[in-house]
């Protein structure tokens, strides 16, 4: 038991200075050269995957301040996973829960991390759209619209989908931006910029999924009494073609 607990530290301290070289001193007795091939390894594997999830992020920040960004990460969060593509979800976690804002990051940093997340995240869903059982051709205000489970309402303070190195905002504007993300029966994930009406009518197709299309309008336009009434049905029935279209809502439910 004593060697078995001998091991165990030695592999938490070789661990620990590789989360951290600067700070945790390593095991006694192993050549340094040796070392700098693992810490190079194990951070250029994690840097390069979560490179590969936020390549704006990454493009923005650049090459310094990116490194210090996933070496925080590193260092100080405890991945819940070993399932590779599911850390950079933590990643985005990390951001939003855990790490306080630097002097130096962007105001958007968060938003955007979990914007360009979301097409990993659904590229990677496992749910089969070929087991929802629609009729992609009926009427969506007469019958059951049926949402796709693979679309997710989004809102946003920042404009995610122009942000780049040649657009950073300082401020977010005075209208918060929307979107549904969704990927399509041809596993492409598409962002539909909407507005904040018809992300509320998407809103309620996932919160009361047994209501006709034209109930939903109904309810929506009851829940927005500044709105004509015919104003909102009418907009919404183009809105829910328009959903249709982008493979959000799959048709109507059977039966």
């Amino acid at each position: 038991m004593s060697e078995e607990r001998d091991l165990e530290e030695l592999q938490r301290r070789f661990a620990a200075h590789l989360r951290d070289p600067s700070g945790v001193m390593p095991p006694d007795g192993l050549e340094d050269r040796r070392l700098q091939i693992y810490r190079e390894l194990f951070f250029g594997s994690l840097s390069g995957l979560l490179a590969g999830t936020f390549p704006v992020l990454h493009a923005i920040l650049g090459a310094e301040r990116w490194a210090r960004l996933v070496r925080d990460f590193y260092r100080d969060h405890r991945c819940h996973t070993p399932l590779f593509l599911e850390v950079p979800r933590e990643f985005v976690e990390y951001l939003g829960n855990e790490r306080p804002m630097q002097v130096e990051d962007p105001p958007f940093l968060q938003e955007l991390a979990h914007y360009e997340w979301v097409e990993l995240a659904l590229g990677i869903d496992e749910q089969n759209l070929d087991a929802v059982r629609v009729d992609p051709d009926g009427d969506l205000l007469a019958g059951i619209p049926v949402l796709s489970p693979l679309a997710w309402p989004l809102a946003y303070r920042f404009p995610v989908h122009r942000i780049g190195p040649g657009f950073q905002p300082i401020e977010p504007p005075a209208e918060p931006s929307f979107y549904v993300a969704c990927r399509n029966r041809h596993d492409d994930v598409r962002f539909l910029t909407v507005n904040a009406v018809t992300l509320r009518l998407v809103e309620r197709l996932r919160q009361e999924p047994a209501l006709t299309g034209a109930a939903q309008l109904a309810a929506l336009a009851g829940e927005l009494p500044q709105l004509d009434p015919a104003t909102v049905h009418s907009g919404g029935a183009s809105a829910l073609g328009e959903l249709h279209a982008a493979g959000i809502l799959l048709g109507i439910r059977l039966g």
